[in-house]
């Protein structure tokens, strides 16, 4: 897809359609903004006649297609309902991006020039609402394909995004627009991971994707450590959860350096379950096969460093991903085992259900060798974390009051919101253990809370961030597959750091 901006006066525009929004008013009048006007104006009244005519009311996923445009160098007039005009926000915006580009899926135009944002978004300037144009086409234009599939892929006619601004707004739309891509791009790509079923997608099938990415861009590094590299440094506490499995783990190293070398790094680290059973603590066997998703942590870090590599961002930035399996067998670890981690603590495993605290707390020690200016854990760590905040917001913990603040800001910038949790002491305690330095669940009350206290005891040197994804990355049931969340605020809080 192409992305434009274009400036000027409608009458000077041409395009094979012109999307126009309607509101919800009771005059015909007060349904156009000014730039809804100018085009009626130049369209011979076409837009006033039908809304005299009562064939489009302004409400939310209202469509009419007026072939007859006048004297405006447009093949069609689109007009699109987008609801009160005084509740015209980001939000709504998107839905009424989402409800146009699925009408548009089928359609014969080859452009479009949008109108929607040309008298503004309540809460968005230039360049977040072009952005939002270019991140919501990628999100309704996806379409999942099962890797080595072959056949015919059917593409949308669509070919060209135009976006209407003011000429003075220009350079925000532009930038916007490529931000909104790369961003898009990001999150395709974290979607086609994690709905990639487990068989196909292994440890070894990312590590594959991870050299393929490095190939695409020569700021971008890929280093693979297996096995017997984390037997020498000692990860027993990674080791223990690919113990049950015959798929070898991985634990994957990326490094973009797109700054100075003396500029200290980002370093995101994602957990990469590619199949989670519960190990020895079995899972329940209904919606098991969502399980492929537990390695959603590790699907949007690779996103957000495909998105950094598409924008070119001038950042430093690093991705662990710590991946395997977690199965059981003869030789899986059992409910009781004891482990000694990279960082040389003890940990008491009371429910191998409760790994990916496991692969995450060996790659957090091991992230410390960069000196991060920042740490962010990414995973689908807690079923709890769905329960307290259900799929709108991510639950978010931090050692770090700054690193919290700007980690929720940029999530809500970026429409893709957390929700900060406490880690408190007496929470630690609950991870008290007879026999080892911690164990690896407190019990049922606060789980989310604990899993990120016990994720705490490794990054005592580091400004560090965790969230847990578990509700957010991904939707179960009949319509299931990948939200490519939370690479939307990840990237948001890289571009924060550009500046």
């Amino acid at each position: 897809m192409r992305f434009q901006v274009k400036t000027g006066k409608p009458e000077k525009q041409s395009c094979k359609l012109a999307v126009v929004p309607v509101f919800e008013s009771k005059t015909p009048a007060g349904a156009l903004g000014t730039i809804g006007k100018a085009i009626d104006k130049h369209s011979d009244k076409a837009i006033s006649a039908v809304l005299k005519a009562g064939d489009i009311a302004g409400k939310k996923g209202e469509f009419l297609l007026l072939t007859d445009t006048g004297g405006l160098p447009a093949g069609r007039i689109l007009l699109v309902g987008a609801g009160k005009k005084t509740d015209f926000d980001r939000v709504s915006y998107r839905t009424t991006l989402r409800s146009l580009y699925s009408w548009l899926k089928n359609k014969p135009y080859s452009d479009a020039l949008l109108y929607l944002a040309a008298d503004g978004v309540d809460g968005a300037g230039a360049y977040r609402s072009a952005r939002i144009a270019a991140e919501t086409w990628h999100e309704m234009s996806y379409t999942f394909r099962l890797p080595g599939k072959r056949g015919k892929v059917d593409k949308p006619a669509l070919r060209t995004i135009a976006i209407s601004v003011d000429s003075k707004h220009a350079a925000a739309a532009r930038s916007g627009c490529k931000d909104g891509h790369g961003i898009g791009t990001g999150m395709s790509f974290t979607r086609d991971l994690g709905n990639t079923p487990a068989n196909i997608c292994t440890p070894s099938y990312l590590v594959t994707k991870a050299r393929a990415l490095a190939k695409s861009e020569k700021k971008l590094t890929t280093q693979v450590l297996n096995e017997a590299d984390m037997r020498k440094l000692k990860m027993g506490s990674l080791l223990s959860v690919t113990a049950g499995s015959k798929e070898p783990a991985k634990f994957i190293i990326m490094k973009y350096q797109g700054a100075a070398k003396t500029k200290r790094p980002v370093v995101i680290v994602g957990k990469g379950i590619t199949f989670d059973t519960g190990g020895i603590s079995l899972k329940p066997p209904a919606a098991m096969d969502e399980m492929k998703f537990d390695m959603s942590g590790a699907a949007s870090a690779f996103g957000v460093m495909r998105a950094v590599v598409e924008m070119g961002l001038k950042i430093n930035l690093v991705v662990l991903v710590p991946t395997c399996e977690n199965m059981p067998s003869s030789t899986a670890t059992k409910p009781g085992d004891v482990v000694t981690s990279m960082s040389g603590k003890t940990i008491e495993i009371l429910n191998t259900d409760a790994e990916g605290r496991l692969i995450l707390c060996d790659a957090l020690s091991y992230a410390e060798r960069f000196k991060p200016t920042a740490l962010i854990d990414v995973a689908t760590l807690t079923g709890a974390c769905v329960i307290a905040l259900g799929k709108y917001r991510m639950g978010l913990m931090a050692n770090s009051p700054k690193l919290a603040k700007e980690l929720l800001a940029a999530g809500d910038s970026a429409d893709d919101p957390a929700w900060e949790l406490p880690l408190d002491k007496p929470y630690k305690q609950q991870l008290h253990s007879n026999f080892a330095d911690l164990a690896n669940i407190g019990g049922r009350d606060a789980g989310t809370i604990t899993a990120g206290c016990f994720l705490s005891q490794f990054t005592e040197h580091s400004d560090w961030a965790h969230l847990d994804i578990a509700g957010v990355a991904y939707r179960g049931g009949p319509k299931k597959g990948s939200t490519g969340r939370p690479v939307q605020l990840l990237v948001e809080f890289l571009l924060n750091h550009t500046k």
